[in-house]
């Protein structure tokens, strides 16, 4: 394309999930509900974790925390798309657009990191329970906390400066409920090479590098719980692990479906389904999966009521 038919743009158009009329009030009811679930179950595991003093152990803080970026993963990406249903104009301006890609891939990440850490923690109570008070203290979770921050921001800020580089043509149009990565790769008028190549390697090293963490994680718990005799000593401990990952298995396989594969091949249409089960429906099934699946959170929840 010829440079003179470049500009700058000020705002991008954010088509949505469905460009059909009569489709737009169910889907806003729909994402509405499961905004709503999703506010309202993270809140109260949070809630329930900071007042029930059984609680306070490193694998809960870092459930209240995974429970808290769910929060904000979602709140990046669902009010403006639930705005924008309702918007004749649906636009979202420039720098609008690269807060919500740096919020969203922050979130994401620190998603992603706390995955991790909370696979370590359980390899620690299963592997080596009795030095799991002295290995994983308050200060080493706090600790690990707040190095999950500290390179979720270095991770998203990375790829939003590369994005704030790209030039965009006269066609803002972007086929999404959100500023996302590939689809504005996609309408950009300059060279994504640099922002595809980052992707595929810097990317592929956050997100493989967690993964492969847990799955050692969970080859060490396997082996160390295949040595159990009874059945039922190898059932609880495995119980312990299943709400992790089931989590863990949604979130992973939906975000390499997404990202890691070529732009060429990117298809925007599937991925847009794709991108609601792990920034909408992930972030509202974790506080069930994670509560149906303790009985410690299950207790405090009874008694949490009962004191009310």
């Amino acid at each position: 394309m010829d440079k003179t038919n470049w500009t700058s743009a000020s705002c991008f158009v954010l088509l949505g999930i469905s460009t059909h009329s009569e489709e737009q009030i169910p889907l806003f009811l729909l994402f509405l509900f499961m905004y709503t679930i999703n506010i309202s179950g993270n809140f109260a595991i949070i809630t329930l974790i900071i007042s029930s003093p059984g609680l306070h152990t490193p694998m809960y803080i870092l459930l209240s925390n995974l429970a808290l970026a769910d929060i904000c993963f979602t709140s990046t990406t669902v009010p403006k798309m639930l705005q924008n249903i309702l918007s004749p104009t649906k636009t979202i301006s420039y720098m609008g657009c690269l807060v919500q890609i740096y919020f969203f891939i922050c979130f994401a990440a620190m998603e992603n990191f706390l995955l991790a850490v909370m696979a370590y923690d359980r390899y620690i109570a299963i592997c080596h329970p009795f030095r799991y008070p002295i290995i994983l203290t308050r200060t080493l979770c706090t600790q690990m906390v707040a190095i999950c921050h500290a390179l979720s921001h270095l991770h998203a800020l990375l790829h939003t400066v590369l994005m704030g580089r790209l030039i965009f043509c006269a066609d803002n149009r972007i086929p999404h409920f959100f500023c996302d990565l590939y689809p504005l790769m996609k309408i950009s008028c300059s060279s994504t090479h640099l922002n595809t190549l980052m992707i595929q390697t810097e990317g592929v090293i956050v997100i493989n590098g967690a993964l492969g963490f847990i799955i050692v994680s969970y080859a060490c718990i396997i082996s160390a719980v295949l040595q159990i005799p009874s059945v039922n000593g190898k059932w609880k401990a495995f119980s312990t692990c299943g709400s992790h990952l089931t989590v863990v298995a949604i979130f992973y396989g939906t975000l390499t479906w997404v990202y890691f594969r070529p732009l060429s091949t990117y298809s925007v249409s599937k991925a847009r389904i794709v991108t609601v089960m792990y920034t909408v429906v992930t972030p509202m099934l974790n506080p069930f999966i994670y509560s149906l699946r303790s009985r410690d959170v299950k207790g405090a929840f009874r008694r949490f009521i009962h004191r009310i």
